[in-house]
């Protein structure tokens, strides 16, 4: 699978292997899993660990409670685990102030990383992979902040967990999972000036699959022309939406952003190599209209292009893939007739194959049965792109640039009176794709860059607003030798980063928070077949979170499973979100936009 690392000088990493005759393309597309029998069985089972900031919650113990325990053997294509839910009668009955869901697994033996989901009531609350095992055994703990979900924790429905696991002679590993509910009482009560907004929804409709089925319950997308979709009825007293879009890629797509055009494969003859060029988008329809679009962070699960970097450490996302929200409320006075309405998705240039889902967060007017509204203006260009490449044979050069902006604006007329609301998207990307050594150098260099953000305009509590700025930088250097009896060797240098920045800003006074979480990985492996026989790989990880609410750091490196150093706390400089120029302009995807991106940036602090 794949994985991201800082940028060493390009002429430096090339200096690194001699030209190769007909070095095999792409190695990092194979999967390959370490040698598990390699190494005494006695050593204490390995912590593998996402860095991510800890949960703030209330200082008390919490009421929690076993969802599912169960061992996921041979689950390949055959029917999520289910189990019934019900809120637990042993908690207080008054809603929790918080509410976490953990997840526990452990295995032993020898296993790919396999992606899997947790659902309740269609909805879901984690896409996440696996940890691959060892002959020692693996442990691996995921917590994650589900309160947004609160609505369906209230009510009695059914919890179903997909991992396509498969387990015989070669493939031994079974992973033995809990999954518990964390209720924590008496904390901050997600008070908002606003209505329906820093507040859990009152109602979220699943976008997705229905059981009974023999696979997760993503809607799988197989190519570029394919299209995946649900029809939902919207309650007529809705007067917010907000579409959670959950996205994963696999098969010939997990290592898109390695893609090289179909050119370049048709005229060397290469078989076996996924093409489409190196640009992805999750375009997101509402019946015949465009109405957002995720692209998508690159996350790098657990086997990703060397097993060896994500032992302890594990990739940015992997644990917990991230999910991309689209304010849909400027859309409602469409959909508020009481009839079905079709929430789709595509892929651009899309291989096989993307699991795409999403949870219709709706916040309704306890006073009212009906919420009129209207769609005042909509724009939604197409996407901007443009491609430029020079290869002869094997080698050669590749950048592809990307850009796409979206904006609507409406009105809702509820009980809390008119509320205007504008949403908009900007999004940028390029990735620049080297081949060297006949082809047995690869060098990716990738940023994707987006703004977006939601204005609110109240009767009562004036306006409100929340941005988002995020950057992902990503940088991959990979070199193969071909070896005797189907064996190679691989050299790997990945950094890859999720930087965001939020403002949020109602009468109150601004809120804002800032993560840097930027990651190095390198190593290097022989493999045979599809076993790593030898190698090494290690990672280093800053985490640097600061918000006016606090602040939290860690500084983690690994090396060959083990701990070099780990420090964290609380002691970030918060002064320094703002007061330093350097840290801005490095935060922002594209430095020549940092001009008209402040000026935003001062219109939402001057709360125009």
């Amino acid at each position: 699978m794949p994985a991201m690392a800082a940028s060493p000088p390009l002429l430096l990493l090339l200096l690194l292997f001699v030209s190769v005759s007909t070095a095999h393309l792409h190695r990092s597309t194979h999967r390959v899993f370490e040698n598990s029998m390699i190494g005494p069985s006695t050593i204490p089972p390995s912590t593998f660990f996402e860095v991510t900031k800890p949960i703030s919650v209330p200082d008390s113990t919490p009421c929690s409670t076993l969802l599912l325990q169960h061992d996921f053997a041979f689950t390949y294509g055959k029917p999520p685990v289910t189990a019934p839910y019900s809120f637990p009668s042993h908690c207080p009955q008054s809603p929790p102030s918080k509410i976490v869901l953990e997840w526990t697994a452990t295995s032993r033996g020898r296993q790919f990383d396999r992606i899997f989901g947790v659902w309740l009531s269609g909805v879901e609350l984690l896409r996440s992979c696996t940890a691959e095992p060892r002959p020692n055994g693996i442990i691996w703990t995921v917590r994650k902040d589900v309160t947004r979900y609160s609505s369906i924790f209230a009510r009695s429905s059914t919890l179903a967990v997909y991992l396509g696991n498969l387990v015989d002679s070669t493939y031994t590993g079974v992973y033995h999972v809990n999954i518990s509910l964390h209720f924590y009482y008496h904390g901050s009560d997600h008070s908002s000036a606003t209505p329906g907004f820093n507040s859990p929804a009152d109602l979220i409709l699943p976008i997705s699959r229905s059981l009974p089925l023999n696979d997760g319950l993503w809607l799988p997308i197989q190519n570029s022309t394919d299209a995946q979709s649900k029809q939902v009825r919207i309650p007529t007293n809705t007067y917010r939406a907000v579409l959670e879009v959950f996205v994963s890629f696999h098969s010939d797509d997990e290592f898109w952003y390695t893609n090289p055009p179909n050119d370049y494969i048709t005229e060397n003859n290469i078989t076996g190599l996924p093409g489409n060029g190196a640009f992805r988008e999750v375009v997101v329809f509402l019946d015949d209209s465009v109405i957002g679009a995720v692209w998508p962070f690159p996350v790098i699960y657990t086997g990703g292009i060397n097993p060896l970097l994500w032992r302890p450490i594990t990739g940015i996302g992997s644990f917990d893939l991230p999910s991309y929200d689209i304010e849909v409320t400027p859309f409602l006075g469409k959909i508020l007739d009481g009839k079905l309405h079709e929430f789709g998705f595509r892929v651009t240039d899309a291989l096989d194959v993307w699991f795409v889902d999403a949870n219709l967060h709706l916040w309704l007017d306890g006073k009212n049965e009906r919420v009129h509204g209207e769609l005042v203006e909509y724009k939604a260009p197409a996407l901007e792109q443009s491609s430029v490449y020079k290869f002869k044979g094997l080698d050669g050069s590749f950048r592809r640039n990307a850009r796409r902006e979206l904006s609507a604006t409406g009105w809702v007329n509820s009980s809390y009176g008119k509320i205007s609301t504008h949403f908009f998207q900007k999004l940028e990307y390029e990735n620049l794709m080297v081949f060297d050594g006949n082809g047995s150098v690869q060098v990716i260099n990738q940023t994707t860059g987006s703004h977006f953000g939601t204005y609110v305009r109240h009767p009562s509590s004036g306006l409100y607003s929340e941005q988002v700025f995020q950057a992902f930088p990503l940088y991959v250097y990979t070199a193969t030798i071909d070896h005797a009896n189907d064996s190679y060797s691989m050299v790997a240098n990945l950094s890859r980063g999720f930087n965001e920045k939020k403002l949020l800003g109602e009468q109150d006074g601004l809120v804002f928070s800032s993560l840097w979480n930027l990651q190095d990985s390198q190593g290097e492996m022989r493999v045979k077949g599809n076993l790593v026989t030898s190698g090494v790989g290690g990672s280093k990880q800053v985490y640097r979170y600061e918000s006016t609410g606090g602040c939290y750091f860690r500084n983690v490196s690994s090396y060959n499973y083990t701990l070099l150093n780990d420090e964290s706390g609380a002691s970030c400089a918060v002064s320094s979100l703002f007061g330093s120029e350097n840290l801005f302009t490095k935060f922002l995807p594209y430095p020549t936009r940092r001009a008209s991106l402040s000026l935003e940036l001062g219109d939402v602090e001057k709360g125009d």
